[in-house]
């Protein structure tokens, strides 16, 4: 009981105790916010104080640059306004200018009226004096003014004719002699530079062999050997009666050129038989294509044109052993090439074009035998699958002036280059028919003409010597006659190079002292 009585006050005690600890740490934590919440409003209260002062700078700031701006625009806007009105005052200037030269002009222009006017009246003054004169005339030479006019313009007509066509005379003259002596000097130096070795020669397909007992071994038992080398190169061998030799026919030249080695091994190894033919043929077709494509490397290399296509090099190894009239196409391309391009560099044209076309001029000759159609042809569209350029396929489309007509230059050049390299002495050898014909030809053209006494071929035809009647043909019908005969030979044969058509003409007075 004592222990309840002292535990009730003891418990009191205790909770009151509690409570004052309670309200004191309470207080404390108050004080604590308080004091917190101060430092706060002290730092929110700096903060705006901040605030203001960084705005009022930011404002004097904005200030500043505005009123500095707007004086720069016062200062533009006075520059500008000055130039304005210096501009104003150069247009007004310029406006008095003007409507002074237009008083000018007017007051010109009303001389010009009243000189015109003054004009129109002399010669309304002097018309009517000439139709009084020509009256006057008329009565006294009782003649009519256009009969007078007709005799008159026929005289002139008559005197000048004759004069005018001694005129064109003398002008055909001087420029066919200035001219002359230009294309001599500028053809004289391209070949004289022209260092390529190009001589006439002739593929021989003649086999030689040391004796007749090698016909026999050639031939074979019962023929199988010349059956089996004729069936194997494509060609024909003639064994006759000829001593030593063996002929290899055949149109394609390669395949000639092919049997021919092929057949001079066999004969200097002296092993004739099918299995030997097959083996040796094979051998001989690896040596001259090796011998083609050297030839066509060497040709480029000469002529200095590069980047040809793979067929365009081929078909130009193939020209090795194709002739012209005994004349190599190979080289003969070679110099035309080089030809060409000396003339270009002479006369200012394209040396690269001239040059390229030149040593590809004659390219489908290489083809000819194998493809229908004429070597120009067979070139042109050789060099359109290659891609050459269309200047190239122009020039030598326009060569011959068959397929097209040249319209450039370097076209030219390239007919000219082919016609000296074609019709100089020695390249090529005509056969003895042909020249005949072509000089017979040539005098019965010239024969054809009126007024034509005779003519001679002479010069193995680069030249026709016409002797005229002088009752039939006067000097002035002479120029015309030549250049009649020259057109008409251009027009119906075809030659290398060019003909000269000169006409004689002279008067004789013969008399007898008795």
């Amino acid at each position: 009981m004592e222990f309840l009585q002292y535990a009730a006050p003891a418990a009191a005690f205790a909770f009151v105790a509690g409570w004052f600890v309670a309200q004191n740490l309470v207080k404390q934590k108050v004080a604590v916010a308080e004091q917190q919440r101060h430092a706060a409003d002290e730092e929110i209260a700096e903060a705006r104080l901040k605030v203001a002062t960084a705005k009022k700078d930011a404002l004097l700031e904005a200030k500043e640059e505005q009123h500095k701006l707007r004086q720069e625009l016062d200062q533009e806007s006075r520059e500008r306004r000055l130039e304005l009105q210096k501009s104003e005052r150069r247009v007004s200037q310029r406006d008095e200018q003007l409507d002074r030269r237009q008083q000018n002009v007017d007051k010109r222009d009303r001389n010009l009226q009243q000189r015109e006017t003054q004009l129109k009246n002399t010669e309304d003054e002097l018309e009517a004096i000439k139709l009084q004169q020509l009256q006057e005339l008329e009565r006294v030479a009782q003649l009519p003014i256009e009969t007078a006019k007709e005799m008159l313009m026929a005289r002139v007509e008559e005197e000048m004719g004759r004069e005018v066509a001694l005129r064109i005379r003398e002008l055909e003259e001087s420029a066919r002699q200035e001219a002359d002596q230009r294309a001599r000097k500028v053809v004289t130096m391209a070949v004289q530079r022209c260092a390529v070795e190009a001589t006439a020669e002739s593929t021989v397909a003649v086999v030689p062999i040391t004796s007749d007992e090698v016909k026999g071994r050639i031939i074979g038992r019962e023929g199988r050997n010349i059956r089996t080398f004729e069936q194997l190169a494509g060609v024909d061998l003639i064994i006759d009666d000829t001593p030593e030799a063996v002929v290899v026919s055949c149109f394609d030249p390669v395949r000639r050129q092919i049997a021919k080695v092929a057949l001079g091994n066999l004969v200097a190894d002296g092993r004739i038989h099918p299995g030997r033919i097959e083996e040796v043929l094979n051998k001989a077709r690896n040596e001259v294509g090796q011998r083609m494509r050297e030839a066509a490397e060497k040709a480029c290399l000469e002529s200095k044109v590069s980047g040809l296509a793979g067929p365009v090099m081929d078909t130009l190894g193939k020209m090795l052993f194709r002739t012209s009239y005994g004349q190599n196409v190979l080289w003969h391309s070679v110099e035309v090439s080089v030809l060409a391009a000396m003339l270009a560099a002479e006369v200012g044209a394209d040396v690269n074009v001239a040059r390229r076309a030149g040593l590809l001029h004659d390219i489908g000759k290489g083809l000819d035998h194998q493809i229908e159609g004429t070597h120009v042809e067979i070139g042109v569209e050789l060099l359109k699958r290659g891609r050459e350029s269309a200047a190239v396929i122009h020039a030598v489309a326009a060569h011959h002036e068959d397929l097209v007509k040249p319209e450039t230059v370097e076209a030219v050049l390239v007919i000219a280059a082919d016609a000296i390299s074609s019709s100089r002495p020695g390249a090529r050898r005509d056969m003895f028919e042909t020249y005949v014909q072509r000089l017979t030809q040539l005098e019965a053209i010239a024969d054809s003409f009126k007024g034509v006494e005779k003519s001679f071929a002479v010069q193995a035809g680069r030249e026709v010597r016409i002797i005229v009647k002088p009752e039939d043909i006067d000097d002035l019908m002479s120029v015309k006659l030549a250049r009649d005969v020259a057109q008409r030979i251009e027009t119906e044969m075809q030659y290398p190079g060019e003909i000269r058509v000169t006409i004689i003409r002279e008067t004789r007075a013969v008399d007898f002292a008795r």
